[in-house]
């Protein structure tokens, strides 16, 4: 049924309105009576033994309800946090498990350990107190970059595991792989940093938890992208309770980006305290600076890589080595981006042999986890740099090379060396759409341009390809006796523009007016089972359990129109929102169907009472977006600043549900790529270990004059390992921004002699690497 509100459609977002009206409610919004302030005393050591706490001035100290330590939680029998998973989790080899505890009682890891929690009337008092806090440390030798950790003699973050490496897993055949490359009439060799960001969302974390001691059950409301995997970590592990004693809540919620998947020790601790204070709820609200320290951190790798090839340009095989980082602990899916940033290692490309290996690498450095894309944009960065540098060594174009070894839309599906099998995709079209929209042909009259006003103009390409969806879902539609329908989301939108697409879904299948859908998510009370929001993963998984719970309700609802227009089930058809009996003129909308089951009598037991429907869907496999990304820049060689002044997308999504949603991901994800490439790091101090990069004044964040104009369009092939046809496009822009980016910049800088540079490309590294480059020269 083709309306305006319907699949495809560019619809409004009905979110907005409330947003942008200040009518939100996050977590920080909701105060409840007599109210608490919580305040986390941090460690200020990378690595040390807790020699003595002393917390008497601090419980001494006005308005001070409550002060806890590390000392305290092993009293109260408080469990430890682990990973979301292992790799022997999965039948892969074992590795070494942590367990991060809500205080720490006897040695920190990190600067930003939890040592103390203290309670108050306000937020200032709180923190007034917390200084108070007396710790003696005898500090430890700190490691903070993956390459020191794996020396031979490097401080061991955890004793019992002195190589300081947590698992090492591999994929490929590495015999094959060393003999393509013995065949081989040309290798290509690089070293990459992929640099370690901050998510930095717009709203930080946030946690408002409340004990009940009469009904003996626990009620957290947080900032999270999963609050049903909150929920069992409550239950299972921190508090060793029935997971039924907590109810999770999260409202509305300013972004997660793969930082808020997972439970933090604050989600602990308010609910802890709130038991020790007899049931007044507590709240913790993160600034900005302990957000940089201590929320979970993403990317951080350094990686060899190497390319084999023949004499025509046709890439033989690919190896390389990572050294990915894990932090001072193992949290939440870290796995994930282990395994993303190998398995895609040989991307859109038919490379027949391939050896990828990663270590991931314990330091005293606040974990990591899962950060927008989760070792997708690891490995598109990889091969595409190596791609370009293949291109030069044979001196090919870049679009030559790749042309040459995009995989075949006929050669689908493609079993990848890492056993990934990719259903769909016209990669040769996509890059060729791609090219044409950007103008790639009139790059050179720009250049020129450019180089009259003393500027360097260079341009990039990157084609990138990553799975999307993980997982099961579930999704029900539950209909109320005015006809109206609620989506109970498994999935959570904290952005992503959710019950506006889910509503036009709603709306085609079963014809319901689009503005009598209502959403609800985020509450374990009031949604069944959930799994959440990340890995692109709500349009498929959710997606398609909500089309099986669509028709879920058609077939309930056909049963029960069959008997009032007096015919039989069989006899029933059902379109456009309207049920209708074969051979007759009897219709009745599915509106109309819906309230006859609130009837109180008069119908027949075997129909029920009320209309749900109840859908299921599991990404097994998943699907495959892809795209191409062609950027151009323009640097001024005397200062070193990098503009982006064109930038073209072209992705593949399957199937758009709302593009104006679309491309508004893209957006945001472009920005986050762009910020990483161009200004994003984070920066420990190597010999203390002490974080550097503490604050906006030393973390540069992208801003609207640093985005270029954006061309995005689109060259979808519908996917065919779900029925819906989706592919996911939450981490597209972030995969495919900076290979794009830096291979632009290393095209504008090779004609002054610059031929490495790695992310970010800051003013200063540029600069220094144009005057390095001089020096050679003159030298």
């Amino acid at each position: 049924m083709a309306t305006r509100f319907g699949i495809g459609q560019a619809v409004r977002r009905v979110e907005d309105e409330r947003f942008l009206r200040g009518a939100g409610s996050y977590v920080g919004d909701i105060a409840l009576p007599g109210e608490l302030c919580g305040v986390v005393a941090y460690s200020t050591q990378a690595h040390a033994k807790i020699k003595r706490v002393d917390t008497s001035k601090a419980r001494a100290a006005p308005g001070v309800a409550l002060v806890l330590t590390g000392a305290d939680a092993l009293a109260d029998k408080i469990g430890a946090l682990p990973p979301g998973a292992m790799p022997e989790d999965m039948g892969g080899p074992k590795g070494f498990r942590t367990f991060r505890p809500v205080l720490v009682a006897d040695e920190v890891r990190c600067v930003g350990d939890r040592v103390g929690f203290v309670v108050a009337e306000t937020e200032a008092a709180a923190r007034d107190a917390a200084e108070l806090i007396e710790i003696e440390y005898e500090t430890l030798p700190a490691v903070v970059s993956v390459e020191d950790a794996v020396k031979p003699g490097a401080p061991a973050v955890w004793a019992e595991n002195p190589s300081n490496i947590a698992y090492t897993l591999a994929f490929g055949d590495e015999a094959a792989t060393k003999a393509a490359f013995n065949a081989a009439r040309h290798v290509v060799s690089i070293k990459l940093e992929n640099n370690r960001v901050s998510a930095n969302s717009m709203e930080g974390r946030v946690s408002l938890g409340q004990y009940n001691p009469v009904e003996d059950r626990y009620t957290l409301f947080t900032s999270t992208q999963h609050p049903f995997g909150i929920r069992q970590t409550l239950g299972m592990f921190a508090f060793k309770e029935p997971v039924a004693k907590f109810h999770v809540v999260a409202p509305d919620v300013g972004g997660g980006f793969g930082m808020k998947g997972d439970c933090y020790p604050e989600d602990v601790l308010v609910l802890w305290a709130s038991r020790r204070l007899g049931g007044l709820p507590v709240k913790w609200v993160s600034s900005r600076a302990e957000a940089l320290m201590s929320d979970y951190h993403g990317r951080d790798q350094v990686i060899s890589a190497d390319m084999a090839l023949d004499e025509t340009g046709k890439v033989l095989a690919v190896a390389t080595h990572a050294l990915d980082q894990a932090g001072a602990y193992l949290a939440g899916a870290v796995v994930a981006v282990v395994v993303y940033g190998l398995r895609l290692t040989t991307g859109p490309y038919d490379i027949a042999t391939m050896h990828t290996v990663a270590d991931l690498v314990f330091t005293n450095t606040s974990p990591m986890a899962p950060y927008r894309g989760a070792g997708r944009p690891e490995a598109a960065y990889v091969i595409e740099r190596l791609m370009d540098e293949a291109a030069l060594r044979l001196g090919l174009d870049p679009v030559e090379i790749r042309r040459r070894n995009l995989i075949k839309p006929e050669a689908m599906p493609y079993h990848t060396q890492s056993h990934f099998t990719y259903d769909s995709g016209e990669f040769e079209k996509a890059m060729t759409k791609g090219l044409e929209v950007a103008d790639w042909a009139g790059f050179p009259v720009r250049r020129t341009r450019s180089e009259a006003a003393g500027r360097l103009r260079g341009r990039g390409l990157a084609y990138f390809i990553e799975e999307a969806g993980i997982f099961n879902e579930r999704m029900d539609l539950r209909f109320d006796a005015d006809g109206n329908v609620a989506i109970l989301a498994g999935t959570h939108s904290h952005g992503q523009g959710h019950a506006t697409a889910f509503a036009q879904m709603v709306h085609e299948w079963l014809g319901i007016p689009f503005e009598s859908i209502r959403y609800v998510q985020g509450d374990t009370e009031k949604v069944a089972v959930g799994r959440g929001t990340y890995a692109s993963r709500s349009v498929m998984n959710g997606g398609c359990a909500l089309k099986a719970a669509a028709d879920d309700v058609i077939a309930k609802a056909r049963r029960m129109a069959a008997f009032l227009m007096e015919g039989k089930v069989e006899e029933v058809e059902f379109a456009d929102g309207i049920y209708r009996m074969q051979g007759t003129n009897k219709s009745m909308p599915m509106q109309e169907v819906a309230k006859a089951f609130f009837r109180p009598m008069g119908i027949p037991m075997n129909l029920g009472v009320g209309l749900e429907g109840h859908g299921s869907y599991a990404s097994e496999p998943g699907n495959f977006p892809n795209g191409c990304h062609v950027c151009e820049v323009e640097i001024d060689p005397d200062t070193g600043v990098v503009c982006v002044v064109r930038y073209t997308c072209i992705d593949d999504l399957g199937r758009v549900i709302n593009p104006m949603i679309v491309e508004g991901q893209i957006q945001g994800a472009l920005a986050q790529g762009l910020g990483q490439a161009l200004m994003e790091r984070v920066v420990y101090d190597k010999g203390s270990g002490q974080l550097v990069t503490g604050s906006f004044n030393d973390y540069a964040m992208p801003r609207a004059g640093d985005m270029p104009p954006i061309a995005i369009t689109f060259h979808n092939v519908p996917a065919k390992t779900n029925p819906l046809g989706v592919k996911g496009i939450g981490e597209a822009g972030c995969t495919g921004s900076p290979p794009a980016i830096m291979n632009a910049i290393l095209d504008a800088l090779r004609p002054v002699g610059v031929t490495a540079l790695d992310m970010p490309a800051t003013p200063f590294r540029v600069w220094q690497a144009i005057a390095a480059a001089k020096g050679k020269t003159a030298a």
